[in-house]
């Protein structure tokens, strides 16, 4: 019953939230630059330029998407570091051959352009635009309640938005590399719905705040709960945070 409500409560509140943070974002961050160097950077740079859409934005779609990998495929048979439906959105777009969905600059230009389309049609609400790309255009009415899975997808979003500007819990710490590829990760757990992954998340930074956790959307409706660090011996000191905060880890081997 408890998990029943903290579901309800997370998804209830969760469009007004991101729709005010969106908001906020819109009015005064468009124009603050990455806080670290991104993978493909050159295509998105190019991308935001063509198609007016900030960088930041384009950074953290393809984050929360697909965490930078080219070769990603979802079980809705979308493609590449945009996650690009095939076939109907990429046709949409003017792309007829699957394999250029992994050509990383063709990708995406791509998203930018579906982005920048969905942008326009609600008329400068990121929140709108968001929940259109990962929904589609005709379930997302202006005006009318959006579907909880569009509304939590926005939020997810604006998590991954704060990570590529450099602040939240997640977010790397002063005087480590500023080259997204040398972080790595390790997978912790998984779960079916995002509220238990971002309540388990929760739990532990209560008890260990400097804790570095992410959650990642995974196939077929699960969410990855992930360890963020730099370096064998950050990975030790994690590692030891989430003894004392009553996480178990697998022994290897």
């Amino acid at each position: 019953m408890r998990a029943a409500l903290l579901a309800l409560t997370l998804l209830a509140g969760s469009a007004p939230a991101s729709q005010q943070a969106w908001q906020h974002y819109t009015d005064t961050e468009t124009g603050l630059s990455p806080a670290l160097s991104f993978p493909h950077e050159t295509c998105f740079r190019s991308a935001s330029i063509a198609y007016d859409v900030p960088l930041t934005l384009l950074l953290a779609v393809a984050r929360g998407e697909s965490d930078f990998n080219v070769r990603a495929r979802s079980h809705a048979n979308a493609h590449g570091l945009m996650q690009i439906l095939w076939p109907t959105t990429a046709n949409h777009l003017g792309i007829y051959r699957l394999s250029e969905l992994y050509e990383p600059c063709v990708n995406v230009d791509a998203g930018a352009r579906y982005l920048r389309e969905m942008i326009d049609r609600y008329d400068g609400d990121v929140h709108l635009a968001l929940a259109a790309y990962n929904y589609g255009p005709r379930r997302i009415s202006a005006g009318r309640k959006i579907p909880d899975g569009a509304a939590w997808y926005s939020s997810y979003i604006h998590r991954h938005l704060d990570y590529v500007l450099g602040r939240g819990p997640s977010a790397r710490p002063q005087g480590s590399p500023r080259n997204y590829d040398v972080e790595t990760k390790m997978a912790l757990i998984t779960f079916g719905a995002p509220y238990r992954a971002q309540a388990f998340i929760d739990q532990l930074r209560a008890v260990e705040p400097g804790l570095r956790l992410e959650w990642f959307r995974e196939e077929a409706g699960r969410f990855r709960v992930m360890l963020l660090y730099n370096g064998g011996a950050d990975l030790e000191r994690s590692q030891e945070k989430l003894r004392r905060a009553g996480f178990r880890l697998k022994r290897r081997g």
